[in-house]
């Protein structure tokens, strides 16, 4: 896992939903990508959650109140030691004294400390559904985002505002820590395997696990992008897009073009071909032939309708001189690798640009990163 979080200091603030229960795993969370974390309480937290326990997943001493050591201003204040303040879960009472400048709790006398110096500042609502909808609560988190705070959206289900999974809350903390630079900018994966009917039950398909596109994706979202991904999977703070077979790919992203974006990474493992499909299901125990037609290739078609900075992927034999050919057309990077990389967790890949070439090993979550700090 990579330290993305190494020598942030996080101040965990947690006020009085069901949801608190969750805050000890999203300490060790944000703890395992290197940041050091701080617990605060509000009075209705300490009700539902000990404050002892997310003591023990801080490794440090929980602050329920501000006293004479002004803690608020310690962490939060000019030459404070907090990065970011993180309120998870946020109440809809916490959101309304955080708009109205009220500070009546640890929580919110930190929140009204950190907003007036200016540090980041992210709060992760969860409340019942009716009381996400009020107009006043909608409003109080207007402003809160009109402020330059961010919200993370809840999962609306069974009736309530769930705080977002943890998984989400640590990308937007990663997000509001890694300074943005690809903030303002359209990003456009395509990631994993298509799969092209051969009859009305079997697909030819590839080893693609799509990693690498996910992995990606998810680093652009931490950069500050806006990410639209092209794939028949899910991928969170994204905008997912879904394809399964190369017909679908192409048009999905040929209709994604446009307003202009400014990457496209084509990290599928685009169907080269296409069988004839058979009309029912083949039958078993017989000798057959698949008869493979040619597809066309997208990563042309997109060179020639953008001009967006494009990052191709070539696998397989012939791979130096078809980089050279990618380039040619248009492409700014080649990223060139082995079979035995697809499906794997991680591997050796070479960037392949018109003035240098650089050989990369790791996983692909740490070539994901190599990759967009060689773009930027």
């Amino acid at each position: 896992m990579m330290q993305t979080l190494e020598g942030k200091q996080v101040v965990l603030a947690v006020t009085g939903s069901i949801a608190a229960v969750e805050t000890v795993r999203l300490a060790h969370a944000l703890r395992r990508k290197g940041a050091v974390v701080q617990g605060v309480m509000s009075p209705a937290a300490c009700g539902i959650l000990h404050p002892d326990a997310l003591t023990a997943a801080t490794g440090s001493e929980v602050i329920t109140r501000c006293g004479g050591t002004i803690e608020h201003v310690l962490w939060c204040g000019e030459k404070g030691r907090a990065d970011l303040l993180l309120i998870a879960p946020c109440t809809a009472n916490t959101v309304g004294k955080i708009a109205c400048g009220i500070d009546d709790t640890a929580v919110t006398t930190f929140a009204t400390t950190a907003i007036g110096t200016g540090i980041p500042v992210l709060v992760a609502p969860a409340m019942h559904a009716t009381m996400f909808r009020h107009p006043a609560v909608a409003k109080n988190l207007g402003t809160l985002t009109a402020w330059g705070i961010g919200v993370i959206p809840p999962r609306i289900e069974e009736g309530r505002a769930k705080i977002a999974d943890i998984d989400t809350i640590v990308l937007h903390a990663e997000r509001a820590l890694l300074g943005k630079p690809l903030a303002g900018k359209r990003v456009l994966v395509t990631s994993g395997p298509c799969r092209e009917a051969v009859d009305d039950v079997r697909v030819l398909t590839t080893r693609s696990s799509g990693a690498m596109g996910r992995a990606i994706a998810v680093q652009a979202f931490r950069l500050g992008a806006d990410v639209t991904v092209v794939h028949a999977d899910t991928i969170p703070c994204v905008t997912n897009v879904f394809a399964e077979n190369a017909t679908q790919m192409r048009e999905q992203v040929l209709a994604h073009l446009m307003p202009p974006i400014d990457y496209y990474v084509s990290a599928a493992a685009i169907s080269d071909f296409a069988p004839v499909r058979y009309a029912g299901k083949l039958e078993s125990g017989i000798p057959t032939s698949i008869t493979l037609q040619p597809l066309p290739k997208l990563l042309d078609e997109v060179l020639a309708r953008s001009t967006a900075t494009t990052v191709a992927f070539k696998l397989g034999g012939q791979r130096q001189e078809k980089a050279q050919q990618m380039l040619a057309a248009g492409a700014a990077m080649v990223v060139v690798n082995d079979p035995p990389v697809m499906g794997a967790p991680g591997g050796d890949f070479t960037f392949v640009t018109q003035s240098a070439q650089r050989n990369v090993r790791g996983t692909k979550e740490e070539v994901a990163a190599a990759l967009w700090a060689e773009l930027l």
